[in-house]
């Protein structure tokens, strides 16, 4: 008698990854034609590599790792680039009349017929995720060729090399995408091409680490600046002072926006493209990590009619990720929301969003006081910079607006100081500033090669100091999935201090930081350390992670 094949959402279930009442959300809210898998994975219920360990299972096809894989160069003909890349496969090796491929849905049957019919092989299939796919197609596919043609391509004339550089399928334009397409497999944030005496070099951000993906020879620097410089409609010509622009393109068939800034260092441009990958922006108050009397707060202050609501941090800490978040939430037809930004990040339906723009002398300043004219609800405002800025932006809080914006300080208490040291009167802060929430981003344990251990004497020694136990903590050992990491993707660590009646009194009498600080203390406020290390015992993070971002 046959066996009777389960369905993934039950094994799920079974093997403790998944409880019923996720599963039914998931099913509830998944799209007609989106498979149960990819539903689960999008709300980072489990990671996939426990989904594929569960499909191995369930379907009895093997499972294989692609890092590191002896792949056999001569196969990738069988299978073109763009063939590999939209149907996520790959070719493993062949033995007498069969071909091994990994694919990310071994049950698709049309592309394994269309395979047989194309190659002429028998097709044996196995499963790998598709981040490691796709990781290895950007990797192996189009590797040497183009590198040869690139190298060539050097020694021509300037005008030769001009004409390469608007042509769409010249080696150089090759390079360029195989670039942008590495780093959003590898879900960079940043991309750095930094001239060296003789190299330039690529790194990605990932994670919030730097790290050095390839060197290029020095002779295609100037070519790889141009076509860049192209895209982003820039003047290739101008090679003394900093340029800014930005790219919008597909990349591996979604879109995705960047960022792309110049500057010109002794060894020619160095240039930055922040990636904005605009499928995977966060747009829900409940995935950024706030901890649950943090997040209570948090919704406290949003939902105020007046008053001035700062996020601060670094370059980089996800300041406007949480700003887009709670203007999501606030977003309805009964309210008008107007953004002024610098530049507009991404785009929300149903909010008017206006571009700073210096050239005209549109400022944030300017662009706030006209805002004033259009009738708003809740203002935010991209970025504090000047006095200029912050009076308006007090003004509009006083005269019944909700402003949201950002500052750049290290932590929510500093920041009174600074708006004080900006020149703005304390009476002014004190009754116009609602709340301060600080964050920083850390890297997570990488879920598939976590492991439990014995917290360190220091470890103790710091959780004792704020008050805290620690009986285990959690570090990950280094996987294919995390690039032998130990930590894959990154959350918010928050600090939200809401600005009651003796806070008030203290910043108008322009008294000591100290005196705020217990203040804050009296107020159950969390700071950003004791967030991060509440995070470590959750088993989220790691102490390391915490104490490179915050400090005691």
């Amino acid at each position: 008698m046959a066996q009777e094949r389960k369905r993934l959402g039950d094994l799920l279930v079974e093997a403790g990854l998944l409880t019923e009442e996720k599963l039914q959300q998931a099913l509830k809210e998944k799209s007609k034609d989106q498979k149960l898998g990819d539903a689960i994975l999008q709300k980072g219920y489990i990671t996939e590599q426990q989904l594929i360990e569960v499909l191995e299972f369930q379907l009895g096809i093997p499972h294989v790792s692609l890092f590191r894989y002896p792949f056999d160069h001569n196969l990738f003909h069988l299978i073109p680039k763009d063939v590999a890349k939209r149907n996520l496969i790959i070719p493993l090796k062949k033995e007498g009349d069969k071909l091994f491929v990994a694919m990310a849905d071994p049950m698709d049957f049309y592309v394994i017929e269309d395979l047989r019919l194309s190659t002429g092989f028998f097709i044996e299939t196995a499963i790998a995720t598709k981040d490691d796919i796709l990781r290895s197609i950007n990797k192996y596919y189009d590797m040497d060729e183009s590198f040869e043609e690139l190298n060539a391509l050097g020694k021509e004339s300037q005008a030769e090399q001009d004409e390469t550089n608007l042509d769409q399928d010249s080696p150089i334009a090759r390079l360029v995408n195989q670039i942008l397409s590495n780093a959003v497999t590898q879900k960079a944030s940043d991309i750095h091409i930094d001239p060296q005496e003789t190299r330039v070099l690529i790194r990605y951000r990932v994670d919030g680490i730097l790290r050095t993906e390839r060197a290029i020879p020095k002779h295609m620097q100037g070519m790889l600046t141009a076509r860049i410089k192209i895209m982003s409609q820039l003047d290739i010509t101008e090679h003394r002072v900093p340029q800014d622009g930005r790219i919008k393109t597909n990349i591996d068939f979604r879109p995705v926006d960047l960022r792309v800034s110049t500057l010109p260092t002794i060894y020619g441009e160095k240039m930055v493209l922040r990636i904005l990958d605009l499928s995977s922006s966060l747009n829900d108050l409940g995935q950024l990590g706030f901890n649950t009397l943090n997040m209570k707060r948090f919704q406290s202050l949003i939902d105020r009619p007046t008053g001035i609501v700062l996020i601060t941090g670094p370059t980089g800490s996800g300041k406007s990720s949480t700003l887009y978040a709670a203007l999501n939430k606030l977003n309805s037809e009964e309210v008008n929301i107007i953004t002024v930004e610098d530049p507009v990040e991404y785009q929300l339906e149903g909010i008017n969003q206006i571009q700073v723009n210096a050239n005209v002398g549109l400022t944030f300043a300017k662009g706030l006081r006209s805002i004033l004219r259009q009738d708003p609800n809740i203002i935010m405002v991209g970025e504090i910079r000047d006095k200029e800025t912050v009076e308006v932006a007090i003004r509009a809080s006083l005269t019944g607006h909700l402003v949201l914006s950002t500052i750049h300080t290290n932590d929510s208490l500093t920041t009174v100081t600074r708006l004080i040291d900006m020149g703005v009167e304390p009476f002014l802060v004190a009754t116009s500033l609602s709340g301060i929430v600080a964050q920083r981003l850390v890297r997570k344990v990488c879920r598939d090669c976590v492991e439990e251990e014995a917290p360190t004497k220091r470890e103790i020694d710091i959780f004792k100091r704020r008050g805290l136990t620690i009986d285990k903590v959690s570090r990950g050992k280094g996987c294919a999935a995390c690039n032998m990491t130990g930590y894959k993707g990154r959350l918010a660590i928050h600090e939200v201090l809401v600005i009651n009646d003796e806070m008030k009194k203290i910043i108008m009498n322009n008294e000591p930081l100290s005196t705020l600080r217990e203040a804050a203390y009296k107020s159950k406020t969390i700071f950003l350390l004791d967030d991060g290390l509440l995070k470590v015992k959750q088993g989220i993070t790691t102490t390391e992670e915490i104490l490179r971002v915050a400090i005691e």
